[in-house]
């Protein structure tokens, strides 16, 4: 059988649609059926609740940072493992970068690929007819990009219902969901969005409240009804990156909690064996790894523990002397000098590269990267191009003077200069690698 798609869009972040896509994931999940999600973009925080929600692992589908041959597999990978995949928006469902066409990194680009229908979540609070308005301009605004049904969020009563669904099924669409305000509905976040799956105090009962809030105010079987086939073609992976090492120890806790899914799949699907060890616990890498990766994460909420734990620290630098450490973000900020706390407190990190960075002094960085690779590296062979996103608030105080690691370039391609850090056999970067340019 095919399995059969459908895209979760809202005209901005904070619509309510991850809550509306967990909801629908975990009660077709508990109904028996077999249910996957994949969020478009590059946010890693949502595929981990997709995962929690089904069983089946999240995945990103990212047109601006993935060719569209390794697009194309990786969508034909999640629509193989259920029978009905969800797609959920990031951001708005128009929103991406100036491109060429069909790259620009939003969620319309994988409709009009795929020719999937849009879910659209309309947060209508403060408003009421006007809903009608705004999903008359969504529906129109490309014919190629088909809304097939919506669904009203944070309704304040049965009569605002009647008020915006009469006026949103006037213009011919269907209204699948009317949901009340319940702000018990909302997931917990912080500096980066949501607090990940894995974080979460009472997990799995939240996702069960969003999946009674789902059968009880959505109609479930309207919803499938509107999905449709999903069989992507021309499907290769020669462009997804290669494992770092044929024994992968990668850093796994509290502090180090980020790896985009499709990224570790490849790597295990391609012959390696990832080892994970938990620096927080005082955990070193396995000596019998020939790689060791430290991804992204919130060490500065773990900056103490971090600084204290000396078998990590000793086990880091006796591992540095022959094998290679690659560093991302929050790994990146760990292989410096120092780390400065949101409280403005300095903690000692491996010492492996020269910089030190601060959560303190904030400053935002978001966007696509384009990184030429100036050396040999994980990532890599010099002169290789990789693709990715950079999100955080965390920023580099003192630069060190290690070799550079990359030159830059935003998404569409203005260059940033040169990057990240390299000494000897370790290196880092602020930016998460998504796929081969």
């Amino acid at each position: 059988m095919t399995a059969r798609g459908l895209i979760i869009g809202a005209p901005r972040s904070g619509s309510g649609k991850t809550s509306v896509t967990i909801g629908i994931l975990r009660a077709l999940e508990r109904r028996g059926l077999s249910v996957g999600g994949a969020k478009s973009g590059p946010d890693y925080i949502d595929p981990g609740f997709h995962h929690a929600a089904t069983g089946r692992p999240g995945v990103n589908l990212d047109s601006w940072a993935m060719s569209p041959p390794l697009l194309n597999a990786l969508a034909a990978n999640a629509a193989s493992q259920a029978d009905l995949l969800f797609i959920e928006s990031a951001m708005g469902l128009f929103d991406g970068i100036p491109a060429a066409s069909g790259r620009s990194g939003s969620a319309a680009d994988l409709a009009r690929l795929y020719s999937l229908p849009v879910l659209l979540v309309l947060d209508v609070s403060g408003q009421s007819q006007t809903a009608a308005a705004i999903a008359k301009g969504f529906a129109t605004y490309d014919p190629d990009v088909r809304i097939a049904g919506v669904v009203l969020n944070r309704l304040g009563s049965e009569r605002h219902r009647r008020l915006a669904g009469d006026a949103v099924e006037a213009l011919g669409l269907p209204v699948v969901g009317a949901i009340l305000r319940d702000p018990t509905l909302s997931l917990p976040e912080r500096h980066l969005g949501l607090v990940q799956a894995s974080e979460h105090a009472d997990l799995i009962a939240h996702l069960d409240r969003l999946a009674d809030m789902a059968e009880r105010s959505l109609d479930l079987d309207a919803i499938i009804a509107l999905m449709t086939p999903l069989a992507p073609k021309g499907a290769d992976f020669s462009d997804a990156l290669p494992p770092p090492g044929q024994r992968i120890a990668l850093a796994q806790d509290a502090a180090f909690t980020f790896i985009y899914p499709h990224v570790a799949a490849h790597w295990r699907e391609a012959g390696a064996e990832i080892i994970p060890f938990s620096p927080v616990a005082d955990e070193a890498p396995s000596q019998n790894c020939d790689v060791c990766w430290l991804p992204g994460g919130y060490p500065e909420l773990h900056a103490g523990k971090l600084a204290a734990a000396e078998k990590f620290r000793t086990g880091m630098a006796k591992f540095a002397q022959t094998k290679l450490v690659h560093g991302e973000c929050g790994g990146f900020m760990a292989l410096g000098e120092a780390l400065e706390d949101a409280d403005g407190t300095t903690h000692r990190m491996l010492g492996l590269l020269g910089h030190s960075t601060s959560f303190a002094r904030r400053k935002m960085n978001l966007g696509y990267r384009q990184a030429t690779l100036l050396s040999d590296c994980p990532l890599g062979p010099a002169g290789s191009t990789v693709r990715g996103h950079e999100f955080h608030y965390a920023q580099t105080v003192t630069p060190g003077s290690d070799d550079k690691l990359a030159d830059l370039a935003d998404g569409q391609g203005n260059p940033l200069g040169a990057f990240g850090g390299r000494r000897g056999h370790v290196t880092g970067t602020f930016f998460h690698a998504i796929a081969r340019g």
